[in-house]
């Protein structure tokens, strides 16, 4: 079957562009990346699979991977010039503790280890150099996407982590430049040539710091004004590919000379612009470099080196992640937070592939070490999502701190208030403002803490736990106000405040306008949908600067609050209400068209026409 694809392949090219091949490519790019992303393995494994399969060790449609990955390396030029113009000087001293200080620390002590462990399963110190230094570049990929989905990118762990990922996104910038150093000599070489290198490597930085800093923003400024998008584009390619081959003629390493334009960029006014314009094709070739890298893996020396890359894999998870661990621990980072930055960036990542194939190409490895390598890496990037499910058997329970946090206990406020987020404290102010008793309660002990700290007393109680309800007042108080951010527990709270307080006069807030129904329902009294208020007065501003007046904004605001009243009755009584939602509008537009406002005629909005009320 392969060679059938083969020879149609070398027919089509007879007759010109031989499109085989390219379709292949973007053919399972395009198959195997949502596949494996929809089962948690990101993308990267997907590009590594579909060019495992389309590669020599699969069917064989590509039988020179090396010429691919030749071309596909300008994605990780690319992908670099990227991260330099995400380094503004703000913003690197603003991470300067955590990168340089907490990434420095975890990439020297993992490099050390690793470089031990090379050499302990029997390579040469410069090969386990490499090795190691390449598996501890962590795949910023895969955290990044597990953090993302766990929404914890901002906070303090969180930081961390990305701090960290940054700190190697940076080393792998010098360490192209170390392995260029560490290539063996192809024959003698003269002080003289050295020193000449090593000059015109410093012209090279000298030359790229003046152009990036006196002769770039003045270039684009003078392309901007020609208006013209494909001449920005072009001159975004040729800033990066120009930089590159400035270093390539140097003797330095394509990615350093993209990243140091990148970083010489990164604060100029045309910096999104730059982005915006290098990221598609960064996106398709950094694909492309993966795709190669797989096509690139050798499955018959994998196979008969299988003992050395099981051995490597745990050998090098392990120690991985026993240093994180202990750093974490040594820099006062709690048991679950070390535990979890030790399990996510145990693996190697997509730099080390980029180190692997410059060190093959410079002779420091040769194929089937770069094949050994590589299926390390990639086996412990697969490792990786499966680790995180016993992990979190051994991940601690988290036990908040109750330093100066009262609990609930005898409260006997006229008014209570449960949850003291965003929400409760705006809608806490008119009761104070008029000096009435209040009791507040929350279960999140750092807020407590915060609001203590501008004058608020706020206890410590969970609200959906009877015995709280009733430690905090609820049986005596004239009015209860749920605050909660979370559907479910605000409709819990209400259930119970109706089941044991039925005479208490329950107010809460809603998440949405099926979540209103669900506590009215529930017994409250008065509800009143978070984003409603604020959704029509931003409405309301954007209608003002569309040249509507004071009369006509009033009008408008108050047909869009009866409409939305009368739908949301006839959704309480379980009738359709669509239909009379349509006919409402129709009257709305055409009572606004007899007062003289403009009205535009656009299909009714989707909130109607696909029953998805707010």
């Amino acid at each position: 079957m392969a060679g059938e694809v083969v020879s149609h392949a070398a027919e089509a090219a007879h007759h010109g562009v031989d499109l085989v091949p390219i379709v292949a490519l973007l053919a399972a790019g395009v198959i195997a990346v949502p596949l494996f992303k929809r089962f948690g393995l990101g993308s990267v494994l997907g590009y590594l699979a579909a060019g495992l399969i389309l590669g020599p060790s699969g069917i064989g449609l590509i039988r020179d991977p090396a010429a691919i990955l030749a071309a596909a390396e300008l994605g990780v030029v690319l992908f670099l010039f990227i991260i330099g113009l995400e380094m503004e000087p703000s913003r690197l001293w603003a991470l300067r503790k955590q990168i340089f200080g907490l990434g420095v620390i975890q990439v020297a002590v993992c490099g050390a280890l690793l470089t031990g462990v090379g050499m302990l399963l029997g390579f040469a110190p410069a090969v386990a150099f490499v090795f190691g230094m390449g598996f501890v570049l962590t795949s910023t990929a895969i955290v990044m996407q597990i953090l993302g989905e766990r929404g914890e990118l901002t906070t303090p762990g969180g930081q961390r982590m990305v701090s960290i990922l940054l700190l190697e996104d940076l080393a792998i910038v010098p360490l192209l430049a170390v392995v260029a150093l560490l290539a063996p000599s192809t024959g003698e070489v003269d002080v003289w040539t050295r020193i000449l290198a090593v000059a015109a490597a410093i012209g090279a930085i000298l030359a790229l710091i003046f152009v990036g800093r006196r002769i770039m923003n003045p270039f684009f400024a003078l392309l901007a004004q020609a208006k013209v998008r494909e001449v920005m584009t072009a001159a975004a390619l040729l800033v990066v590919l120009g930089a590159a081959l400035l270093f390539q003629a140097s003797g330095l390493s394509m990615a350093m000379g993209a990243f140091l334009a990148g970083v010489l960029l990164s604060t100029s006014t045309f910096k999104h612009q730059l982005e915006a314009d290098v990221e598609p094709f960064r996106g398709l070739l950094l694909g492309l470099f993966f795709l190669a890298v797989g096509m690139s893996l050798d499955l018959a020396v994998v196979a008969a080196s299988w003992q050395i890359i099981a051995l490597s894999v745990v050998c090098y998870m392990l120690v991985k992640a026993g240093a994180i661990y202990v750093i974490a621990r040594l820099l006062r980072s709690s048991h679950g937070e070390a535990l979890e930055r030790a399990v996510l960036m145990g693996q190697g990542g997509e730099f080390a592939f980029v180190l692997y194939t410059t060190a093959a190409s410079a002779g420091l490895i040769d194929a089937p070490t770069n094949a050994i390598f590589t299926a390390t890496v990639i086996i412990s990037m697969v490792l990786t999502p499966f680790a995180i499910i016993p992990m979190r058997m051994f991940m601690p329970k988290e036990v908040q701190s109750f330093e100066g946090v009262e609990k609930a206990d005898g409260l006997s406020g006229r008014v209570l208030i449960i949850g003291f987020g965003r929400f409760g404290q705006i809608a806490s102010q008119p009761l104070l403002a008029l000096r009435h008793s209040v009791s507040i309660i929350d279960n999140d002990t750092s807020m407590i803490r915060a609001a203590a700290q501008i004058g608020f007393k706020v206890y410590y109680g969970d609200g959906t736990r009877l015995d709280i309800l009733h430690a905090a007042g609820a049986g005596s108080a004239d009015l209860i106000l749920v605050c909660t951010n979370d559907k479910v527990q605000t409709t819990r709270i209400a259930e119970l405040l109706r089941d044991e307080f039925p005479l208490a006069r329950v107010m809460a807030r809603a998440f949405d306008r099926g979540h209103a129904i669900e506590l009215i329902r529930a017994g409250v009294e008065y509800q009143h949908r978070e984003l409603f208020d604020s959704a029509i007065t931003f409405g309301g501003e954007a209608i003002r600067m569309l040249g509507a007046d004071e009369q006509q904004i009033e009008g408008v605001i108050d047909g869009v609050r009866d409409r939305d009243r009368q739908r949301f009755e006839m959704q309480l009584n379980g009738e359709d209400w669509r239909q009379l939602g349509q006919l409402l509008l129709s009257n709305a537009r055409e009572q606004a068209r007899e007062g003289g406002v403009r009205v535009t005629e656009e299909p009714e909005p989707a909130v109607l026409a696909e029953g998805k009320p707010n």
